[in-house]
């Protein structure tokens, strides 16, 4: 009795009524408790922009560090915390003045931030090292760091502040944090398909988490069955019983096809939830139900939004919601009874060249012409650039999901090298999984079978919006890897496994060579390899040779192989390569393998160069920076 009461302490207590402050759950935009003020992350310009509610106007726009992912107000302002994802750095900014007060160096790919009602704490999500970071605000220190979880992304602060729950980006997987122990006390799992969940969002009164991400159906390669779109509703009291129901929001919504479920906000009297969709520019408007079965109730029709649409928040007051519609670089307002849309306001300029946002338009859409049904966006696989963590039974047989950094100079493209530009992707939009029209006109050479009918057709240079998706996708650049000694120096155990690795009785290094560790290379023939890997799988068309991969980046990038049957690099190297074909490595010792595995986990190490004698040109290329006289 003393235990279970113990236990049931803490979930009481989220029954107390608490309106949702600032800052509660993770997002790229935040209300000040007052409901006049706005701040908005501007991922791919580095900035975060301060908006004037009343006003309905952009006030400034503040230089934070490269891709800012969350904002959090601390308090009721003016000061506002950052996520720099990829500078690894949580940003202290006074919106008032503009000016930057601290960046803080933080554990790697800082995701989600949230803080709490009086402004003395906030909490971080770390996605690769799968950590979350405490922060004494006044001080500005990090004061503990809590292992929360594989990928996490979603954080969100408990009503009554006793409790931290985060989500796995990769398994939509839910976890409570004692914020007085720092344990994990509590799991929901959810179903083995639930994939992509980057926010989450609790009930301010009810023991409920919201969490909107989609589900990939591995073994079909159909654009009506690989993809669909979730709401996962978790019951936070603990015990037995109905703790997480899923919702399916392509049937929620009849026929109508909603994409890539982002994120959700619910109005302060909890009377409604706002759930948007990034990959077909729809946002639901429903009901919350407070029957424990139903959940939420469909009002009318998903409404068209603006493109991409990232975030969604309601003002305190009740009488606006905001979303930001990331390609618009705007927030559009509405008037939450009818969605009668105010004003739209803009954040910022686009980045980069317009064919890099056209590009990223058509790579995050799946509407017309890329898919003709709407089930699928290029981003539903590849988020940003990053892999979806699966392996899918493909017509050729099973295909790891890989990422694509560094993809500009590590052509050809494919495991089976059955591509040599991006813009043959073409065949991917008119296929079966996508079903588009396509983004270039006339035909395409036909395949007959697994023919490699790509290699033998020119796809660039036919269409502005094709060569547009291919200089995005060539874009994506790779970061220092955060098991590294410092910038361009190994730890200890990593130098001795870069000495392994180049060792001539080992060989890792005749095909994972060069600055990308990898030989591809778009000289033909193609230098595909046997790895005796090709076997593994019953379904498998086109092996048994496939092209090297990079080693770049593999620490995060787990499964792997092309079939993805290696769970780790340790796996790579021994059960995954029991005839000595990837490399010899049945001679190594346990610790020369450990100290092999720790020089993979460190690359890349330094910056590997901006243009190789295979990189392609169709990528988005920096301004020259004009030099004083």
């Amino acid at each position: 009795m003393t235990a279970r009461f113990f236990y049931l302490v803490p979930a009481l207590c989220l029954l107390v009524p608490s309106a949702v402050h600032a800052g509660s759950n993770n997002s790229l935009m935040d209300v000040t408790p007052d409901g006049k003020l706005l701040l908005v992350a501007n991922t791919d310009n580095g900035t975060v922009t301060l908006i004037d509610i009343v006003g309905r106007k952009a006030i400034r726009e503040i230089k934070v560090g490269e891709k800012p992912e969350c904002v959090a107000w601390i308090g009721n302002g003016p000061n506002a915390l950052v996520t720099a994802y990829k500078d690894n750095l949580v940003v202290f900014v006074d919106t008032q003045t503009g000016k930057v007060l601290k960046g803080l160096p933080v554990a790697p790919e800082p995701y989600a931030v949230v803080t709490d009602k009086e402004g003395k704490r906030a909490w971080v999500t770390h996605e690769y090292p799968g950590l979350v970071s405490e922060i004494d605000i006044a001080s500005q220190k990090v004061t503990r760091t809590i292992e929360a979880g594989a990928m996490v992304r979603g954080l969100a602060l408990s009503p009554d502040e006793k409790r931290m729950l985060v989500s796995e980006f990769y398994t939509g997987v839910l976890r409570a944090i004692d914020l007085d122990s720092g344990k994990v006390v509590d799991t929901w799992k959810g179903h083995s398909t639930d994939n992509l969940s980057r926010h989450l969002l609790l009930h301010p009164t009810r023991t409920k988490a919201y969490l909107a991400h989609i589900r990939s159906i591995v073994n079909v390669n159909h654009g009506a069955g690989s993809i669909f779109p979730q709401m996962s509703i978790c019951d936070l009291k603990p015990g037995e019983g109905r703790r997480r129901v899923s919702v399916a929001m392509d049937t929620f919504n009849g026929v109508y096809v909603v994409t890539n479920a982002w994120e959700s906000a619910m109005s302060p009297d909890a009377k409604r939830i706002y759930i948007i969709y990034a990959g077909t520019d729809d946002m639901n408007v429903c009901n919350v139900i407070d029957d424990d079965y139903h959940e939420i109730e469909r009002i009318n029709l998903p409404r068209q939004v603006g493109h991409n649409p990232r975030a969604v928040r309601v003002n305190p007051s009740n009488d606006e919601v905001y979303v930001y519609n990331a390609m618009d670089f705007a927030v559009a307002v509405y008037q939450p009874d009818g969605m009668r849309s105010l004003a739209t306001i803009k954040t910022c300029e686009p980045p980069k060249s317009p064919e890099w946002v056209r590009g990223k338009v058509l790579f995050n859409t799946a509407k017309a012409p890329m898919s003709a049904r709407r089930w699928v966006a290029c981003s539903s696989c590849h988020p940003d650039g990053h892999h979806d963590a699966r392996v899918w039974q493909n017509p050729e047989g099973l295909r790891k999901t890989t990422a694509l950094f560094g993809l500009a100079h590590t052509h050809p493209l494919h495991w089976s090298a059955d591509r040599d530009e991006v813009q043959d992707f073409e065949y991917t939009i008119r296929s079966q999984l996508m079903q588009g029209s396509g983004l270039m006109s006339g035909g395409l050479k036909p395949k007959r079978g697994f023919e490699k009918a790509e290699l033998e057709m020119v796809t660039s240079g036919k269409s502005k919006d094709l060569d547009a998706l291919a200089i995005y996708c060539n874009s994506f650049d790779f970061v220092l890897s955060p098991h590294i000694a410092a910038p361009g120096k190994l730890t200890q155990d990593a130098q001795r496994g870069k000495e392994i690795f180049f060792r001539k009785d080992v060989g890792c290094a005749r095909c994972h060579s060069g600055p990308y560790y990898t030989d591809s290379s778009l000289e033909k023939p193609f230098k595909l390899h046997d790895v005796g890997t090709g076997n593994d799988d019953p379904s498998e068309k086109m092996g048994p040779k496939y092209d090297t991969p990079t080693l770049l980046g593999v620490c995060r990038t787990a499964p792997y192989l092309h079939h993805g049957k290696a769970k780790s690099l340790h796996d790579v190297l021994t059960s995954c390569n029991k005839e000595d074909k990837h490399g010899k490595t049945s001679h190594l010792a346990k610790n020369e393998l450990d100290d092999l595995v720790a020089f993979l986990r460190s690359l890349p190490y330094e910056p590997p160069p901006n243009v190789t004698p295979n990189t392609v040109p169709y990528r988005f290329f920096p301004a020259k920076k004009e030099t004083s006289p």
